[in-house]
Parts: structure tokens; C-alpha cells; sequence
């Protein structure tokens, strides 16, 4: 954890799963709680974070006033309306770096809502970022983009917090990029849950126990997870080793290739990628 994350004043703007995930790895990691401040508009939630120990609000403005770093935290539909309350918000004298984890939104629009009311004239340096919710395990994935604007220190600052609770991140150089990386590992946690429901479903109707097949399916997929991180094959090396020739498995992947595996999960993935993209244009506009 780096030094400079370690005295900055974080405010969450959002205190939904996601931002509780990244706020339960920063302060696992040493961050003083009081150095965290959080705006939900929900009481439940806004609770939920006190019981944490870290500081709360109802007003975005007053959480972001003091901050370092703010981290936009809300749904596409909203962020318009909180970046230009956040905007009136930011003294001439500092402006805070931006991280914001809305998918879709370009970094573009976030600079000119943030600087709409803003003061200084200036807008906020912004870090877009697409995490996972396997962020709320610790075992994350995020991808990260930052304008030219952006500092070497902001960016490491940016990947330094990322880190608490991800075990990938990974900067990419043009910001459509993205939208791919939502539809990689953003939306993928979905995937694998959907694979592993069928899994479940076809092992049952085949006689086994619900329980029993719940319990192999998730084992089976935690094994295989954890063989992909830890293993230094690549996942066709690592397929090709379990796949015996016409061996069970072989069977199994052939029926894949006959149905249209490929092609499904290019479909899928574009799917997710084109929705992003359309989010964008929609809210951003």
C-alpha cells in the first residue's frame, strides 16, 4: 500500500456492494477508517457503513469537500446529476483526483459535468476504472484508463487503491477498450454462474442429488479457477491436459463445438460490449 493512499482522505460517492468491497480491502490494508468518508442517500446502506467504522453522509458535497480522492460509485442513470453537485463542490485550491467505477460513462462527459459549477475553471483529473464483483472476495479484476491528463503519481495512486481487493488490474490505452473489458470480466463473474446453473441442472436430471451436484460444481469450478491463476499453461494447454483422446471429456467438448460454443460466447461477450458502448452515448450525452 503506498504511502501516498495511506494519508490521502477518500470519499465514496455511492456506498453500494462494489464500494463496500474496495472500502473493506483498503481498510484490510491499513487505511485508517476516519480517513474514509462515504455519501448514500439510503439509510440502510449509509448504516451499514457507520457499523464498518468509516464516516458518513447524506450530501455527496459534504463528503467530497476535503477529499483526495473521490470515487464515483452510482448507477450510469444518476452520475450526470452527482457530478454536477460534486462540481460546486471542489474548491479553486484543490481539486481531488476522480475514480469513477460507472460503466459506460466516458471519461469525457465525467471532466465536463465535474467542472460545470467548478470555480477553478478547471476540471478533475478522472481514472475510469471496470472492476468485478469478485471484488467482494478479494479476488477481483479490474481494467483501468486514464486521460492524458493524468499523472504518473495519480495513476499509480489509482492502481495502488484498485489492488486492495483485485488480483488483476490492468491499464488499457484507449478507452473503448473498456467496454470490451466489461464485457470480459465485468459481466464474465455471470457467465461462469450460468455455466455452472446448467451444470447443476444437467448433473440432476441425470439422477444426482441436487445437493451433491451444487456441492461438485462449485469445487469443480473454485478448482479449475485457481489452477488457471497458479498454473503458467495457458488455458488451451491446460484443456488439452485434462481432454484424453476419446476420453470422456473429448465427448463433452465436441458437443460443445457442435452446438456452437465459440460463436455463442463471441455473441455474448460483443452483447455486453455493445451495451456498454450504448450507455455511453445514451447517458453521456
Amino acid at each position: 500500500m503506498s504511502s501516498q493512499l495511506q494519508q490521502s482522505q477518500i470519499a465514496f460517492i455511492g456506498g453500494g456492494n462494489m464500494a463496500s468491497a474496495i472500502i473493506g480491502g483498503l481498510t484490510a490494508k491499513g487505511i485508517d477508517k476516519q480517513h474514509v468518508v462515504v455519501s448514500e442517500p439510503w439509510d440502510v446502506n449509509r448504516a451499514k457503513m457507520a457499523e464498518a467504522g468509516v464516516r458518513t453522509t447524506a450530501s455527496n458535497a459534504e463528503a467530497a469537500r476535503d477529499a483526495d480522492i473521490v470515487i464515483l460509485a452510482v448507477k450510469p442513470q444518476v452520475a450526470r446529476g452527482v457530478c454536477e453537485e460534486l462540481s460546486a463542490s471542489f474548491s479553486p485550491a484543490k481539486q481531488p483526483l476522480v475514480i469513477s467505477i460507472v460503466a459506460g460513462i466516458t471519461a469525457e462527459s465525467l471532466r465536463a459535468w465535474l467542472s460545470s459549477s467548478n470555480k477553478s475553471g478547471g476540471a478533475p483529473h478522472v481514472v475510469r476504472v471496470m472492476p468485478n464483483t469478485p471484488a467482494l472476495v478479494g479476488e477481483g479484476a479490474s481494467g483501468l484508463y486514464a486521460g492524458s491528463d493524468v499523472t504518473a503519481a495519480e495513476k499509480e495512486l489509482a492502481a495502488a487503491l484498485l489492488s486492495s481487493v483485485s488480483k488483476a488490474t490492468e491499464w488499457v490505452d484507449r478507452e473503448e477498450l473498456l467496454d470490451v473489458v466489461t464485457g470480459l470480466s465485468g459481466s464474465g463473474p455471470a457467465y461462469f454462474f450460468a455455466l455452472v446453473e446448467h451444470l447443476i441442472a444437467s448433473a440432476t436430471a441425470l439422477g444426482l442429488a441436487p445437493e451433491q451436484a451444487t456441492r461438485l460444481a462449485k469445487q469443480t469450478c473454485l478448482g479449475a479457477g485457481r489452477m488457471l491463476a497458479e498454473s503458467a499453461e495457458d488455458p488451451s494447454q491446460l484443456r488439452r491436459n485434462v481432454t484424453s483422446p476419446k476420453g470422456t471429456t473429448e465427448a463433452a467438448l465436441q458437443s460443445f463445438e457442435a452446438s456452437g460454443l465459440a460463436a455463442s460466447v463471441d455473441k455474448a461477450v460483443k452483447a455486453a460490449v455493445d451495451r456498454a458502448e450504448e450507455l455511453g452515448k445514451t447517458l453521456g450525452s
